[in-house]
């Protein structure tokens, strides 16, 4: 049982009072009590520490509502935040009513969805929560029993005194409550005792969401809204030049046409503030169908971009962003990042002598592995209702990164934030792309403009041909071997359109567990814009590292699990170098799980191929074995075993879930995930197109185990992405008996099954 100091002041925002008619609502800033070591390690998706503020609503009648502070976009947090508030406060779950709450930076702090931090940052502070609220019961239910309080037990929201048998429901007491101070220190509950946390609990919005309640901001209505759509440049490293509206609009239903700027000129953008073309020509219309067909007669012109330097506030750090102009194209991309790997690169870590090692090495395995753009494709697309009047804007809109854009908003609207007024709703689906709040920019200026209610849409297209994409990657691995055929240096080159992929990965294994080991970086200018796309930089580094220790371990001839068991027992005992991300005993405890629970070793049926990968990214490790088969030449994933170390598991059932959805979702974009540019555009704009994974192409069995220990929580939505995809890599390598390089995978196996010459 631990003992948490609530440590409150001014900077903790307290606030305890008795509702209208009686009752609790208790408030204060939680992240001021605890803020978890290394809260800065995602720094593109966390930034500085938040504050979050939780409040406990408890009625006379005993009804308790808890509020979910952070955005909602299938990861589940609405139910698993106050699922930890609960547990303390010593309830029935049954009874608990789960709310959104507001987004209020000024309450709640700052309210950001990504990353895999939020129930890792709010762990004990909103454990915290419940405890002092059940201890502030307990000591009203003393004072008005007179007895101490040290008597007084609770059991699913029921006060008792087990000496005089007087018992009451929280209902009772909330009022006397409410009144007393927050206590400084409480105890929370040992995790043996757990009764609501680690046991499965389902969606508490999905009788909604199956049932079709209005949820999603596309669902959201207001008397007198317009529909509005954008025309944006067809390709990249274009500009709007001028347009001719004069016979749209006259069209049925159409009421303006205009041209927006997203951002002013001289504006420093901030971290999220990216967006691909600041001017755009809106359409606005009755309804959606009218605005569509008078967006595909609209005549526009467009014209070439100049080379430019954009301002960006990272995180309170400016530095410069370099847009170049010119008409890419995907082929020139290859052999641009090809060109450009081998010149000079940034060290990043180097630990003994590796140019020795390499230059007296007996035999040296040198692999190239590269990734294309990936566009999010989130079930939902973009979408932002605004009603900007002079008095405030309001918006009602799915944002994973609602401060940012508050700020944006504000900015270019001239208007003081407080009169920003965000309404947080559920997201069909983020990935990193709803971090990035231009629509809402868009959707409120289109507001301003047209003085009305205004409900801003993209199409699938739309969505899809604007970015924000997952870059594109090219590494390099080198392995050297001396004449006994042991490992004795490593060397990692990875760079990318337009970031690199290592950012901190440099550190992570099997960095610490060979002697002679470096680590560099490049990059290459684009001007097509890329974002957050799920666990960054790792959804394509661990599919590299991790095909390429396959093969290392593969020329020494040593089977895959026990090689990297030896690594990371060399990491645990004889570490090299001091700045090691990750926890040796865990990386081995995740992969020794799945080699049991998938039987790593046994016999299995001759046209059963099994690949395994193990990563640890956003604080968690996760490691997956893909049992395959090849019928008619083409792969079918038969079952995946997955093993996760994510400290305690909050729902097992949502867990559960979320490893079910990354393996699904990264085998699919391993097989299929693509898109290309040709002359600035865009060539994929919709499914019919861009490949997606189908229901009969998933895996026919996942079987999902956790490490069960009492660390506290780390990451869980975006750890077990990564490496199933370099599991999957490795199990068609045993399948075809050719490696693959290059995603996505399903082409070659294609040219494969046609005769054509495949790389590998």
């Amino acid at each position: 049982m631990d003992i948490e100091k609530t440590s409150y002041n001014r900077r903790s925002f307290l606030k305890v009072s008795v509702l209208s008619g009686g009752g609790m609502l208790l408030g204060f800033s939680l992240v001021a009590q605890s803020k978890p070591a290394g809260l800065k390690v995602q720094a593109a998706l966390s930034g500085e520490g938040a504050e979050l503020t939780s409040f406990i609503r408890i009625t006379p009648q005993g009804q308790i509502a808890i509020l979910s502070p952070n955005p909602e976009f299938g990861q589940n947090v609405k139910t698993a935040m106050p699922m930890i508030v609960a547990e303390e406060l010593d309830v029935d779950w049954k009874t608990v009513v789960v709310e959104q709450a507001p987004f209020n930076t000024r309450l709640y702090g700052r309210q950001f969805t990504g990353g895999s931090q939020g129930i890792r940052q709010y762990w004990k502070s909103l454990r915290t929560a419940g405890a002092s609220a059940r201890q502030m019961l307990m000591e009203a239910a003393a004072q008005a029993w007179k007895v101490p309080v040290g008597e007084i037990t609770t059991e699913a929201g029921v006060l008792h005194h087990k000496t005089s048998g007087k018992t009451a429901g929280y209902g009772a007491m909330a009022t006397e409550a409410a009144k007393l101070p927050v206590p400084k220190e409480v105890k929370l509950k040992a995790v043996d005792t757990f009764k609501i946390l680690s046991t499965p609990r389902q969606n508490v919005d999905g009788m909604s969401i199956v049932t079709g309640k209005p949820l999603f901001s596309l669902d959201y209505r207001q008397p007198g809204m317009l529909i509005a759509m954008m025309v944006h440049p067809p390709g990249f490293g274009q500009k709007l030049k001028s347009f001719d509206a004069t016979a749209v609009r006259k069209m049925p239903g159409i009421r303006d046409v205009f041209s927006i700027k997203i951002f002013q000129e001289d504006y420093a953008q901030e971290i999220f503030d990216t967006r691909t073309f600041n001017e755009l020509v809106v359409i606005v219309g009755r309804s959606t169908w009218e605005v569509m067909q008078a967006k595909k007669k609209l005549p526009v012109q467009w014209e070439p971009i100049a080379d430019t330097v954009e301002k960006q506030n990272a995180f309170g750090q400016m530095r410069d962003k370099i847009v170049p102009a010119g008409l890419e194209t995907t082929d020139a991309h290859y052999a641009g990042m090809k060109e450009r790997e081998a010149q000079p690169a940034k060290e990043l870590r180097r630990d003994g002598d590796p140019e020795t090692a390499f230059r007296q090495a007996a035999k040296v395995l040198e692999r190239t592995y590269t990734a294309p753009f990936l566009a999010h494709n989130s079930m939902e697309p973009l979408n932002c209702f605004a009603h900007v009047t002079a008095e405030k804007a309001f918006l009602a809109c799915g944002i994973q990164a609602p401060e940012f854009t508050e700020r944006a908003i504000a900015a270019r609207l001239g208007m003081p934030i407080e009169k920003i007024d965000i309404q947080l709703t559920r997201m069909g689906g983020g990935f990193g792309r709803k971090a990035y709040g231009h629509y809402m920019v868009e959707a409120a200026l289109i507001s301003q403009k047209m003085k009305a209610p205004v409900k801003l849409i993209y199409s699938r297209e739309d969505d899809m041909t604007y970015g924000i994409y997952r870059p594109m990657y090219r590494m390099t691995f080198r392995a050297a071997f001396d004449a006994a055929g042991n490992l004795t240096a490593f060397h990692v080159r990875g760079g990318g359109i337009p970031e690199s992929p290592l950012g901190g990965s440099e550190n992570n294994f099997p960095a610490g567990a060979i002697d002679h080991y470096l680590a560099d970086e490049w990059t290459f200018p684009s001007n097509i814009t890329v974002g957050a796309f799920r666990a960054p930089r790792s959804n394509f580094i661990a599919v590299a590292q991790q095909a390429f220790l396959d093969e290392v371990a593969e020329t020494m001839g040593k089977d895959p699990i026990g090689f990297r068991l030896e690594l990371l027992e060399r990491a645990k005992t004889k570490p090299v170098g001091k700045n090691n991300t990750y926890e040796a005993d865990r990386y081995a405890g995740v992969l020794k799980l799945v080699r049991d629970k998938s039987g790593w070793g046994q016999s299995s049926p001759a046209n059963l191929h099994r690949g395994v990968a193990v990563y640890f990214c956003h604080n968690s490790y996760a490691a997956h074995v893909v049992d395959l088969s090849m019928k008619e030449g083409q792969p079918v994933v038969e079952k995946v075993t997955s093993a996760v170390d994510c400290g305690i598991v909050v729902n097992p059932e949502a867990a559960g879930n979320m490893v079910e959805g990354a393996v699904v979702d990264g085998i699919g974009n391993a097989l299929f995930g693509n898109l290309t540019v040709k002359g600035g555009k865009p060539q994929q704009s919709n499914f019919d197109n861009y490949r997606m994974i189908r229901h009969n192409e998933a895996p026919k069995v996942i079987e999902v185990h956790f490490v069960k220990n009492e660390i506290d929580p780390t990451g869980l939505g975006e750890p077990p992405f990564p490496p199933v995809i370099a599991a999957l890599a490795n199990a068609l390598y045993k399948a075809t008996g050719k490696r693959l390089y290059s995603q996505p995978f399903q082409p070659a196996l294609d040219k494969r099954n046609t005769g054509q010459p495949v790389q590998g």
